[in-house]
């Protein structure tokens, strides 16, 4: 597989199941926030997905909370293609979306925060995301023993 293969694109309606059986693992290891297909189909329009030959191989979220502030949530890729750049594809693809309509900045929670900093992202303190922590994770059952580490990265016109 080359990247050069790899076709990253907003997702569509009919993609949501495929997205939900990508997605699911994630959820029941509780590696990625549970959504059900309606949660998915609610949000469509901030989801891309990668492909190879028509294969979803790949899923991520862009979530904007304000002109300074965008998330890349639900990113996943299916376990046979990690750490071949269809996650690098899914978070260009979401940071190329939130500059072009003027978001100042994106963050990220994760567990695998070097995935990030090497895309030029800084760790970053959860309390310097209020817009995440009191609308989102304030519901989380983890919430009070987070063990997420936050990303963050500026972005230029």
């Amino acid at each position: 597989m080359k990247s050069t293969d790899i076709q990253v694109r907003q997702a569509q309606v009919q993609d949501v199941e495929k997205m939900y059986q990508l997605m699911l693992p994630f959820m029941l290891d509780k590696t990625l926030i549970s959504r059900d297909r309606d949660n998915i189909f609610q949000h469509l329009q901030e989801f891309f997905v990668a492909s190879i030959h028509d294969k979803i191989i790949g899923v991520a979220a862009l979530h904007i909370y304000s002109s300074d502030l965008a998330e890349v949530r639900s990113l996943v890729v299916a376990q046979e293609v990690q750490q071949k750049g269809v996650g690098y594809l899914l978070v260009q693809a979401c940071e190329g979306f939130a500059r072009n309509i003027g978001v100042s900045s994106i963050f990220a929670l994760t567990y695998v925060d070097k995935f990030f900093t090497k895309q030029g992202y800084e760790v970053a303190t959860k309390e310097s995301l209020p817009e995440k922590i009191w609308t989102v994770c304030i519901h989380c059952p983890k919430f009070s023993h987070c063990d997420e580490i936050a990303v963050k990265k500026a972005l230029s016109g």
